[in-house]
């Protein structure tokens, strides 16, 4: 059984969009722009937003608010159960290098 794809790198590419590259290789862009109510309205600001980083133990795409999203929800493997859908703006998967 493999295991699930978790976050391992994630980059601010502006406003509320990001850049994930998981462990599986596949990389996606999500813009969060109107994705963020509730709880999640605390990352919903600019210099908050952009600390976005990479749990390095759960693989979690997480903020220093506390906040934090679920990798498989993320990576499309699962419809997300609360309110966060962010869209999607390009999905690739990065080349094997062997």
């Amino acid at each position: 059984m493999s295991r699930p794809a978790r976050v391992a790198k994630v980059d601010y590419l502006g406003g509320r969009v990001l850049r994930l590259a998981f462990s599986d290789g596949l990389v996606r862009e999500l813009d969060f722009a109107g994705s963020l109510p509730g709880v999640l309205a605390t990352v919903d600001d600019d210099s908050v937003f952009a600390t976005a980083a990479v749990d390095p133990i759960a693989g979690t795409l997480s903020w220093p608010t506390g906040v934090d999203l679920d990798p498989d929800v993320l990576h499309g493997d699962h419809e997300s159960a609360g309110a966060v859908s962010p869209r999607l703006v390009s999905e690739y998967r990065l080349q094997d290098a062997h």
